[in-house]
Parts: structure tokens; C-alpha cells; sequence
């Protein structure tokens, strides 16, 4: 080739070395620019901590490529949305924050050592005892989250209703403690270590709606809202967002489990809770944290929460507990699986029943989450067991000879998690 013939290549070269800085600027410029109108923190989460970007520092090194972009593509992200945040190149991503870019150096092969985390998967734990077919859960550390609160904050949280204003009350959080105490002493016959993070029908925030009337006022303020709505969106601030950072305060800092069960019951929409609509549809299904929008990337927080699950490998581990509750839960109840329309869930590995979704407990729950969604509250048959109560043995119920419904939710849970032990830790020789 001639000198007069490189000329052009090594010009067009130049420019397009030049070209890059300007473009990764642009890119950073533009995705900070759109946080600026995400939240009144500037893309940090109502009553999120500040972001400690540097908590990842202890995770250089110990992803490859592969991994890092496969659990983005297929776990974490709603379509291309990680691409708004992060830029994965050949030996390192690129993660965007409020400040400096964080720079995630990748393995160059498999890590064989597990990432720093509080947690133990199946197959780090003890070697089983002889006696593991009898004590599958033999020193698993398990939190039982019961979802919601009840009692006199039952309406409040709106999981609350009445028939004609007299009858059986339906409340999730009474509801979830019930299962929480029936369950316990069953993963404990089965050799775990149990600790309930909600004892009894009191917020676990020390924390009171009265705590968030000004910032709710400000954040109305801030985004043009009706002023009027402040002392609702202050009770949305704490048995919502303040209720659940409390629980996550205890299981991260306190109990450290290998394994949280978060407990919900599902309701498909009942219109007035005083004369409430009944539906005919009943279902069954399991969530674990994945499928964040553009919006949620776009939360520094939020990202950086994903980031620590994702390095710590909690997805491989979780979704394969929930696959293995899902199963048992399913023969248990005999429930259809429910069906997800909406982008901000995706069915993830095998089951019909584990959907990926992005929820507040499973993203600040630094440990693998089991979380529930069994039942639709407002379908008659599930009324009619809600108001027979906790029974042993069967009875005859809305036309069916059956368990309490208490019962046979902690029955399905605690059998699938000691099949999952039973086949997944390793065992004497």
C-alpha cells in the first residue's frame, strides 16, 4: 500500500479515536441528565442510604464477562434497559454513578471461591448427617419474613376487607404471621435455625407515618402534585418503604441467614374493601429479583443494590430454591400458575411459577429470598377458608375435604425446601 493510499485510513482512524471520548461523554451526560427528574434525591430512592460505590471494591476480579453479561441479559434487565447504565468491554464494565464511573474489573476464568457474602448456598454447607432424609435443614440459618403488618395497620397498607361490614376480616399481615408460626417449628423438626423477623401485628420500624408528612409534602412539591395527598403518601412512606429497610436492617445486620421466605398472600382487585368484589380466579406464583426497567436502572441506589446481588451470585441459588418451593407448592395447593402480561416480570429457568421481578425485599435482602404469592384473599373459595381458621387434620370446606389453608401453606413451603437440602448439600460418604 502507498503512502498516499494509508493517508485516508489513518485519518478516518484518528477521528474515530477522537469520536469516542466525545461519545462516551454524550452517554454519561445524557443518562445523568434524565436522573435529575427520577426523584427528589437526584436518582436515589425515597429513604434510600446514599449509594457506598465502594462496597463493590471487594468484588474485582471474581466475575467473568460471561457471567456478568449473561445475569444482566437474562435475570436482571427488561430488555437492552442495562445498557442505559452499564458498558461491559472485553476485560472490565463500565457502571454509571452519581459521581465517578465504577470500573468492575472481570475474571479471566471461572472464580472457584465464593464472592464475600454473609450467606451460605447449599453447597457450601456442612457435610449432611447421617440423619439427613429426617434433618434435610440440619444448621440452615432461615429468616421468615411474614408479609405486611395486620392488626390496626391492616387497612392502612390496604390489604384489608369485610364482607357488608361484618363477618371474617381479611388481613394479609395476620394472615402471613399465621403461616410464619405454623411453619417455624416445622423447618426446625427438619434440623434449621428459625428466626421470625415480625413476632406480632407491630411495625418493625420504629419509625410513624407523622415521621414523612414533610417530605411527602416536598416530594408533591417537587413533581406538581396535589398537596392535599401528603398525609397519605407520608403512610405509604412508612409501612412501605421505612417498614421494609427496617427488616432489611435485621436480616442483613442481625440474623444474616442463608435464606429469607418472604410470605404474601395474592388478591386480584376487590374495588371497596367494605363491599368488596369477589373473583374467580385463584393462582399460584413465586418472584425473584430481576427484570429492572429503564426507570430502575436509572435509581443509583437501585443499580448498585443489583450490582451486589448479582456479584454475590444470590440469583443461581434463589432461583433454584423457588423452583424447588414452587413444585412442592403447587402439589400442595393444586393452584394453576399465575400469568404475568406486563414487562416488568419475565418467566426465568424452568418453572412455570418463578417470575423475575424487581421488588424492594428481594433487591435489599442481601440473601437468597423465597418469595410467595400463593392464593388470590378475595376468590370465595379462599374467603371461606380464611374464615374457618387454623384446624389440624381435614375438614370439609367450601365443598372440599382439605387442610386449613394455614396448614397446607407451610406444608408446601417446608417440603420443598427440604427436597431442595436434601438433594442440593453435600452428604457423608
Amino acid at each position: 500500500m502507498s503512502d498516499r493510499q494509508k493517508s485516508p485510513a489513518i485519518i478516518i482512524l484518528v477521528g474515530l479515536m477522537l469520536m469516542l471520548p466525545v461519545t462516551l461523554f454524550f452517554w454519561w451526560w445524557a443518562e445523568n441528565r434524565a436522573d435529575e427528574t427520577m426523584d427528589l434525591r437526584d436518582g436515589v430512592s425515597v429513604l434510600a442510604p446514599s449509594p457506598k460505590w465502594s462496597d463493590l471494591r471487594v468484588y474485582q476480579g471474581t466475575i467473568t464477562r460471561e457471567s456478568f453479561a449473561e445475569a444482566l441479559e437474562e435475570v436482571y434487565s427488561e430488555g437492552p434497559a442495562w445498557k442505559t447504565a452499564i458498558m461491559v468491554n472485553d476485560d472490565h464494565a463500565i457502571i454509571r454513578t452519581a459521581d465517578q464511573p465504577f470500573r468492575l474489573d472481570f475474571a479471566q476464568a471461572p472464580v472457584s471461591d465464593p464472592p464475600r457474602r454473609y450467606w451460605r448456598s447449599a453447597a457450601q454447607m456442612p457435610l449432611a448427617q447421617a440423619d439427613a432424609t429426617q434433618r434435610p435443614l440440619e444448621g440452615v440459618k432461615i429468616a421468615i419474613d411474614p408479609g405486611h403488618i395486620g392488626g390496626e395497620w391492616a387497612k392502612m397498607e390496604e390489604r384489608w376487607y369485610q364482607i357488608d361490614g361484618a363477618g371474617t376480616e381479611v388481613k394479609e399481615g395476620e394472615l402471613t404471621l399465621a403461616v410464619a408460626q405454623a411453619l417455624k417449628p416445622q423447618l426446625e423438626a427438619l434440623g434449621a435455625v428459625v428466626t421470625l423477623v415480625r413476632e406480632n401485628h407491630e411495625p418493625v420500624t420504629t419509625r410513624r407515618p407523622a415521621d414523612f408528612v414533610e417530605l411527602a409534602a416536598e416530594e408533591l412539591a417537587a413533581t406538581r402534585q396535589d398537596p392535599s395527598g401528603a398525609a397519605h403518601r407520608s403512610e405509604i412512606m412508612f409501612y412501605r418503604w421505612s417498614e421494609i429497610r427496617a427488616r432489611a436492617d435485621l436480616i442483613n445486620g442481625k440474623i444474616k441467614p442463608d435464606l429469607t421466605l418472604c410470605l404474601h398472600f395474592n388478591a386480584e382487585a376487590w374495588g371497596n374493601p367494605d363491599q368488596p368484589q369477589f373473583s374467580p380466579d385463584n393462582h399460584l406464583h413465586l418472584i425473584v429479583n430481576g427484570t429492572y426497567s429503564n426507570a430502575e436502572f436509572g435509581l443509583h441506589d437501585q443499580r448498585l443494590d443489583l450490582m451486589k446481588r448479582l456479584l454475590q451470585r444470590i440469583h443461581p441459588e434463589e432461583l433454584a430454591i423457588s423452583a424447588a418451593v414452587a413444585g412442592s407448592m403447587a402439589d400442595a395447593t393444586g393452584l394453576p400458575a399465575y400469568r404475568y402480561t406486563r414487562p416488568s416480570a419475565k418467566l426465568v429457568g424452568d418453572s412455570p411459577y418463578v417470575y423475575a421481578r424487581n421488588l424492594m425485599a428481594n433487591r435489599i435482602f442481601l440473601c437468597p429470598i423465597v418469595y410467595l404469592e400463593p392464593y388470590v384473599m378475595n376468590n370465595r373459595d379462599v374467603y371461606e377458608r380464611i374464615g374457618a381458621g387454623d384446624y389440624e387434620g381435614e375438614r370439609e370446606v367450601a365443598g372440599k375435604l382439605r387442610k386449613s389453608l394455614i396448614r397446607e401453606y407451610a406444608d408446601g413451603v417446608a417440603e420443598g425446601l427440604a427436597n431442595y437440602y436434601r438433594d442440593a448439600r453435600p452428604r457423608k460418604p
